[in-house]
């Protein structure tokens, strides 16, 4: 999918059956097909069609317009989709520190879990190209810290746990980058 970029001021878009046109002057100057775009986003003080508005909405289409220095003005989009209830459930989960921690817990447990083992999988498959030590240790200090990760009550010492995490996983992370 593609996002088009109207640059230059004083372009006018319209809907034309399944297409966007732009036009300058009453001359058309371009046309792109509905169907290839995922956003549009205009520069200056551009005007689009109610039609070209509400087609964009029907299909989720981001229609934006920027001043030509690119500070946001409006943004056409379409209606929202989602359960209603499960958003009403998350709201209340995120008031409830006990509820939430749990969660988080979770994500965070993924994000260091998934780190360990892109260094786990470069000490197997590169062992001739990587500093092993260097990996090694770091893995075995996100396994560390995956055992904290579990056990940990706080939010913010779950967040101290996730950067000092994070830090180690980005030490070593040149380390993967192979020559």
């Amino acid at each position: 999918m593609n996002t088009v970029y109207i640059t230059s001021g004083n372009k006018y878009l319209s809907l034309d059956g399944e297409n966007v046109v732009v036009s300058e002057n009453h001359d058309e100057i371009g046309r792109f097909p509905l169907h290839n775009i995922q956003g549009i986003v205009t520069f200056g003080y551009s005007g689009a069609s109610p039609a070209l508005m509400g087609a964009c909405a029907k299909r989720n289409i981001d229609l934006a317009f920027m001043t030509m220095n690119g500070k946001f003005l409006a943004r056409v989009t379409g209606e929202t989709k989602g359960n209603v209830t499960l958003r009403k459930t998350q709201y209340r989960i995120s008031d409830n520190e006990e509820q939430s921690i749990k969660i988080s817990r979770n994500f965070i447990l993924g994000k260091v879990y998934n780190s360990r083992w892109v260094l786990e999988r470069a000490i197997r498959d590169y062992p001739m190209r990587v500093d092993v030590e260097k990996l090694k240790t770091s893995s075995k200090y996100l396994q560390k810290r995956l055992n904290d990760i579990r056990k940990c009550e706080s939010s913010a010492s779950l967040l101290g746990i996730e950067g000092e995490a994070a830090s180690t996983y980005f030490s070593v992370i040149n380390e993967l980058i192979l020559q």
